[in-house]
């Protein structure tokens, strides 16, 4: 599975934000018409004061809680947007 350059410059794992309120964090590949997350967590309760954003730049906090689901294909259109994580969870 190739990867885009973009995802490329994305970092090692993005915070992915999905219609109907689906957040996941995994790291992303665009194939085609579709996004896939793989070892991806839904991110169920963010536990933070500070939103996604704090997610992505210090990671989950002991308050977060993370739901393994394995890999996730999205179509492209489902993506409302896609947030650079600093490091691996």
């Amino acid at each position: 599975m190739g990867e885009d350059t973009k995802t490329a410059e994305m970092g090692p794992q993005q915070i992915v934000v999905l219609d109907r309120g689906w957040v996941y964090v995994g790291a992303t590949a665009r194939q085609d018409d579709e996004l896939v997350i793989k070892d991806a967590r839904c991110i169920r309760y963010w536990g933070t004061t500070r939103g996604l954003g704090q997610l992505a730049d210090t990671g989950p906090t002991d308050k977060t809680k993370l739901d393994p689901v394995g890999t996730v294909v999205a179509p492209m259109r489902a993506v409302i947007h896609r947030i650079a994580c600093k490091s691996n969870w």
